[in-house]
């Protein structure tokens, strides 16, 4: 299977652009000042994707597993086994690494240490930690947390029927346009026969006129009339197959 109809390949052009996105926003994210309205955003929109794409890592890894069990079947061998292995891994690490220096460079100094809570607070909806009790903050991050994968499941689930619909969409315009052209041929058929037909009827026309003028021909002749003609189209014969088989 080439690289361009891999499965594989494809869902890792996706997440590779999503690595590089997620990059990008970084590099912004490290430019802006600190504790700033669009650096909580950016913070927000970082752990957000980093999330996302973890789950897309983990799987992927889940695929390469089920293709490690027999890898003959979909047509690769370990080398390549191993190849996507590292690609997941340094996926991970590249994420995780981003992750970390979000959440641990919002909170470097305790000046901003308070800051940072209000940020995790605002991005994982709790109420101000002095209210409420601490198993409540952990269950509701969970609860973010499990309706934040769910969602990034179910677009995933989208996309993959939207492309099947796609799929199924052209697969019917092709054999749709087979079908006109099929019928497109009927109609030549058809009219190809309907000629054929009246050129039969003419030529049968035309046939039983010379007949009925070769019976009367035949009439108007008498016996010895008809002996003459036998024999001058016996002689005719004769002399045509002499020209044509013997000189």
């Amino acid at each position: 299977m080439s690289s361009a109809q891999d499965p594989f390949y494809i869902v890792k052009e996706e997440i590779q652009d999503s690595i590089d996105k997620l990059l990008s926003t970084f590099h912004q994210w490290q430019r802006m000042p600190s504790d700033s309205g669009e650096q909580i955003r950016l913070t927000k929109e970082l752990l957000a994707g980093c999330e996302s794409i973890e789950w897309q890592v983990d799987e992927l890894d889940k695929a390469i597993d089920v293709a490690s069990r027999d890898p003959s079947l979909y047509g690769i061998d370990e080398a390549e086994l191993d190849k996507r292995r590292r690609w997941t891994s340094n996926a991970r690490t590249q994420v995780k690494n981003v992750k970390k220096s979000v959440v641990t460079g919002t909170g470097l100094n305790g000046a901003s240490t308070s800051n940072y809570n209000g940020m995790r607070r605002e991005l994982m909806r709790l109420p101000n930690p002095h209210q409420p009790d601490k198993p409540n903050q952990y269950a509701a991050q969970d609860n973010d947390d499990y309706i934040s994968s769910e969602s990034d499941r179910q677009l995933l689930l989208i996309r993959q029927q939207d492309d099947e619909l796609d799929e199924l969409s052209a697969s019917v315009e092709r054999i749709g346009g087979v079908g006109l052209t099929i019928h497109e041929e009927l109609l030549a058929q058809e009219r190809i026969i309907d000629e054929l037909g009246t050129e039969m009827d003419s030529t049968s026309n035309r046939l039983d006129f010379v007949q009925k003028k070769v019976g009367m021909v035949m009439k108007k002749a008498g016996a010895k009339g008809q002996i003459m003609m036998i024999l001058f189209l016996l002689a005719l014969f004769i002399v045509l197959f002499v020209l044509v088989f013997l000189t």
